[in-house]
C-alpha cells in the first residue's frame, strides 16, 4: 500500500513539471513541440536541407564539369547502379559500360549496356578541376570511376552529364526563391506596416497600387519585364535582374496581410502604452507590433518561395529568363521543350523532378508551420 502510495505522489509530480514546463515554455518553444508533430513538415525540412547542401557544394558533389562535352554519348540513356554480377556475383556498386548500336527499325543510333565492360563507383575520386565557391581550387569529387564515364541521369545532346547540370541548377533555382522572398519580405513588411499603422492618404495610395498590382496576370507581368532585360547582359546581372522582377508583385499579398494585422494591434493597451513612454512611430511598429506576428510571416515565406522558384522556371522554360550558359532547372528543361525529344529521350525531364519535390516540401514545410504558428489552438 506504501509502494503504491509513493507511485501515485511520483506519478503526481511528473505530471506537475509537465504542467509547469508547458505553462513556462516560451511561444517559440510551444511552436517548436507543436510542429515536431507534423512528421510530414519534419521530413520536407530534412529533404530542403539536403537540396540546399547541394547548392552550397555542389562543385564537390557533381562528378564532372558540368559544361564538359562526352562527344561518345550524345543522348545518352541513364546507367543502373548494380551490385550483382552474373559472372562476379555479389560486388561493390557499378555500373556497364555503354555501346552505341543502329536501331534497324527506326534508324536512330541507341545505347545499350556493354556487360564486358563494369565501371567501380568509388568515393572520393579525382576528377575535373573547380573552384569550390569561387575560392578554393580542388579537383576532389563526391564519387565517380577511373576506368570510364558515369552517367547516372544520362547525357544531353551535346553530350554533358545531366546530374551534374541538375545539381550545379540547384544553385540558382533555389537561391532565386530565397533572394526574391527576401526583397519582397522587406517590401511587403515596409509597406504594409505603413499602410496599417499611419492609415489615410498613405494606406489609401498603398492599397490602390497593390489592386493595380493585383489585377495584372503575373505572368505575362513577368515575360513583358523579361524580354526588356538585354540577351547580352551577363549571368550575374541577368540573374539579379529575374530577381527583382519576380519580387516586383511578390510583396503585395504580404503587405495586406501586415496591415490587417497592424490594423488590429495598433489600438491595443501596450501600443497606446508605448506611445504614450515616447517611443516613436518606427519603434512601435518594429519592436512592439511586428515581433507580435512573426510566427505568420515566417509561413508566409516559407509558403512565398515555391511561386518564386516556379517563377524562375516558368521565364527560363519559355526563353525569357536565364540563358545558356547559365544553368538552373528552367534552363535544362527547354530541352525537353518538343514532344519528339521527350519521347525519345526521357530523362531529360529529370530537373523536372526536383522542381516538383522543392515544391511540395515548401508547401510541406509551410502547413506544418502554419499549424504551430498558433500553438494554443487544438
Amino acid at each position: 500500500m506504501a509502494e503504491f502510495k509513493d507511485f501515485q505522489e511520483d506519478e503526481y509530480k511528473i505530471e506537475k513539471e509537465e504542467i509547469e514546463e508547458i505553462w513556462l515554455a516560451s511561444q517559440w518553444k510551444l511552436i517548436w513541440w507543436k510542429f515536431k508533430k507534423h512528421k510530414l513538415a519534419i521530413f520536407s525540412m530534412y529533404i530542403l536541407a539536403l537540396l540546399y547542401m547541394l547548392v552550397l557544394f555542389c562543385e564537390f558533389i557533381a562528378p564532372y564539369n558540368p559544361w564538359r562535352r562526352f562527344e561518345d554519348y550524345k543522348n545518352a540513356p541513364p546507367q543502373v547502379v548494380h551490385i550483382y554480377d552474373r559472372t562476379d556475383g555479389l560486388r561493390s556498386p557499378f555500373v556497364y559500360g555503354l555501346k552505341a548500336e543502329m536501331n534497324m527499325e527506326t534508324f536512330r543510333k541507341m545505347f545499350v549496356n556493354d556487360t564486358t565492360k563494369k565501371y567501380r563507383l568509388r568515393l572520393f575520386v579525382r576528377g575535373d578541376s573547380y573552384k569550390l565557391w569561387g575560392v578554393f581550387p580542388n579537383n576532389l569529387h563526391l564519387f565517380g570511376s577511373d576506368e570510364g564515364p558515369v552517367f547516372l541521369f544520362g547525357t544531353d545532346a551535346l553530350g554533358r552529364d545531366i546530374f551534374s547540370r541538375v545539381i550545379y541548377g540547384a544553385r540558382i533555382s533555389l537561391t532565386i526563391g530565397l533572394v526574391g522572398v527576401f526583397l519582397s519580405f522587406l517590401t511587403g513588411i515596409l509597406l504594409g506596416g505603413l499602410s496599417g499603422y499611419l492609415g489615410g492618404t498613405v494606406d489609401e495610395i498603398i492599397q490602390r497600387t497593390i489592386d493595380f498590382l493585383i489585377s495584372i496576370p503575373s505572368i505575362p507581368l513577368w515575360m513583358a519585364l523579361s524580354a526588356a532585360v538585354p540577351r547580352d547582359w551577363p549571368v550575374t546581372k541577368t540573374y539579379f535582374t529575374i530577381t527583382i522582377i519576380l519580387s516586383v508583385i511578390g510583396w503585395c499579398g504580404l503587405a495586406r496581410v501586415v496591415r490587417g494585422k497592424l490594423l488590429s494591434l495598433r489600438e491595443e493597451d501596450f501600443t497606446m502604452a508605448a506611445r504614450l513612454a515616447g517611443a516613436s512611430e518606427w519603434r512601435i511598429i518594429t519592436r512592439h507590433l511586428l515581433p507580435s506576428f512573426t510566427s505568420h510571416l515566417i509561413v508566409s515565406i516559407t509558403l512565398s518561395i515555391p511561386g518564386m522558384v516556379l517563377g524562375e522556371t516558368a521565364l527560363s522554360f519559355l526563353g525569357l529568363g536565364l540563358q545558356p550558359p547559365a544553368i538552373s532547372w528552367g534552363v535544362l528543361l527547354q530541352d525537353a521543350q518538343q514532344i519528339l525529344a521527350v519521347a525519345h529521350y526521357p530523362w531529360r525531364l529529370i530537373p523536372a523532378v526536383f522542381i516538383i519535390l522543392t515544391v511540395l516540401c515548401f508547401n510541406f514545410l509551410g502547413d506544418g508551420l502554419r499549424d504551430a504558428a498558433d500553438p494554443y489552438a487544438r
